[in-house]
This record gives structure tokens, C-alpha cells and sequence, in this order.
């Protein structure tokens, strides 16, 4: 809770920044789980299990799977903010990719109908990732000026649409596994080093639109996309992240070449690790970057 007000912003976990960031921005989450091998574990930045042990069993075969939140999970989460006489603004991560956000909806209609004080408000981001975190990070900024949280619901869903997300992948085997690459594609852009270049879509959806052959030419392309769609384009000075899967080299280079063409991002560009619950399904070896832009639409 931000000063005086009388709401939480809360998020989940898959926001991929660290705990001590949301902490110190006031924003509540849930943690996702994950399974590796059969067994549970919490999403919850790496405590439970580190990134580098996460992306290491990965590589060694291990056998890693996601699982949605349950509606009864948010109920008991949604709650214990509506007991204290607040309401809830929930950011969800994509619709396009989990359907955690239909659980929460159900949460939500039956809070909502029980409590006649307070309510839930609820957001489908259509971000995924550390795109999911600038979404959050943005809107607890226009939190912070003040707004009820009925405005801040309504702003959210006008700003989604303008968090960019441009992701690579060096390693196509867990894109092959998971069905969104076909084998025969994987294992021709294996031998050529394709890196397919993929992007969050109007229905926060990430699709591949191009395949490059090597990642400095994959990255060079992402640059020219920014430069065409970054707010004020090359002057572009707002929040840009970058998220890795155990590939950190791979998101310096990112970081560089960002720096050398966008001169007011020089020292302000973040890198977080992937999640273990998005890392499950990109496995190691994806770098993305996430800024504003004017719109989602690829040129």
C-alpha cells in the first residue's frame, strides 16, 4: 500500500524483477509454482530454487512443468486484502499465455458479489515476463500520484498495449518441445544457429515473426524495431528491461547494442533473470527486451 491509500497493487510473480523490488515499490504479489522432475516447488525469485541450478537441471534433462493459479488461490489471496477494509488493484500476467487469468476472474466475481466495501479490480496485462514488470512498475507510478484505484484500473488497461517485447532464443530445444517450433524447423535452425525472433502480440500472445540466422544480426534487427517504435524513437529515455535465462553475456551484448543507438538509455537499462515458471517453457538461452512504444503493430 502506497501513503494513504486505500488499496494494494499486487501482481504475480512472474513479473521477473527480484522481491526487493517490488518491496521497496509497495506492490503485493502471488507466487505461481512449478514442478521439477514431479516435485513442487514455489516461484519466488529464486529462493526455492536458485536460476542457475533451475537453468543447469534444464540442460542436464531434468523435467521441468508450470501449473495455472487456481481460483481458490486467489480467493484466499484477494481476501486477506478485502478483510482489512481495502480494495485490490491485480495486474494478471497475458491472458495469451496462461489461463491464470480466468481463475482470477472467478476470484473476483465472487469477492465481489460477498464484499459491498470493497472490491477487486482486475487487470489482464497481456505482458509476460519482465515486460510484466515495466507494465507494473508503470502503473504503480501513476499509484504513487495519488489516483483511486478504480482510475489506476482504468489507466492500466490503456498503458498495456504499449509495452514492447522483442525475445530471441539461442537455444531452440524447449521451443521444439514445446510445440512451437517444429522439429524438423529446430533441427535445420539448430544447424544454421537460426534465432527465432519472437514478439507479444495485440492478445498477449508471443509469436515468432522472423527467424535470423546468429544473434549479433538477430539483435541488430531488434534495434532497427525500437527505432522505429520506441516513444520519441531514438530519444527514447523511459524504462527498458532486459531478461535472460542463464545467458547473461548474451543480455550485455543486448544492453550494448541498445546503448549505442539509444544515447538517453546509457546506464539505465536493467537485466533480470527469467523466472523459473517462464524459464520452464523458454529454457535457457532466450534474451527479450521490454520498453514503450507506440503500439505493438511490427512495421
Amino acid at each position: 500500500m502506497s501513503g494513504k491509500s486505500n488499496y494494494v497493487l499486487s501482481c504475480g510473480s512472474t513479473v521477473d524483477l527480484t522481491e526487493e523490488r517490488l518491496k521497496e515499490r509497495n506492490i503485493e504479489y502471488i507466487s505461481y509454482k512449478y514442478y521439477v522432475d514431479g516435485k513442487e516447488y514455489i516461484d519466488n525469485f529464486g529462493k526455492s530454487m536458485s536460476h542457475a541450478d533451475f537453468y543447469a537441471g534444464m540442460r542436464n534433462g531434468r523435467d521441468t512443468k508450470t501449473t495455472q493459479i487456481n481460483a481458490a488461490e486467489y480467493t484466499e489471496y484477494f481476501e486477506k486484502f478485502l478483510k482489512q477494509g481495502l480494495d485490490v488493484v491485480h495486474l494478471e500476467m497475458s491472458s495469451g499465455i496462461s489461463g491464470s487469468f480466468n481463475s482470477a476472474q472467478i476470484a473476483k466475481r465472487e469477492l465481489n458479489q460477498k464484499y459491498k466495501n470493497n472490491k477487486v479490480y482486475l487487470v489482464d496485462s497481456l505482458c509476460i515476463s519482465s515486460g510484466y514488470g515495466l507494465f507494473v512498475e508503470e502503473v504503480a507510478d501513476l499509484r504513487d500520484k495519488g489516483i483511486s484505484a478504480e482510475a489506476l484500473a482504468l489507466e492500466a488497461e490503456k498503458l498495456k498495449i504499449h509495452v514492447d517485447h522483442l525475445c530471441l532464443s539461442s537455444d531452440l530445444t524447449f521451443f521444439i518441445k514445446g510445440g512451437r517450433i517444429s522439429k524438423a524447423a529446430g533441427a535445420f535452425g539448430t544447424l544454421l544457429r537460426i534465432c527465432p525472433c519472437m514478439h507479444a502480440d495485440d492478445d498477449g500472445r508471443l509469436v515468432v515473426f522472423k527467424k535470423i540466422p546468429g544473434k549479433k544480426r538477430t539483435m541488430e534487427d531488434f534495434i532497427k524495431i525500437m527505432s522505429n517504435k520506441a516513444i520519441d524513437g531514438t530519444n527514447y529515455n523511459g524504462r527498458c528491461y532486459i531478461c535472460n535465462s542463464d545467458c547473461r553475456e548474451d543480455a550485455e551484448m543486448m544492453k550494448t547494442f541498445i546503448e549505442a543507438k539509444f544515447p538517453n538509455l546509457v546506464g539505465k537499462i536493467e537485466i533480470y533473470n527469467i523466472g523459473t515458471t517462464i524459464g520452464s517453457h523458454t529454457g535457457p538461452g532466450t534474451v527479450a527486451v521490454f520498453y514503450k512504444a507506440i503500439d505493438r503493430h511490427l512495421q
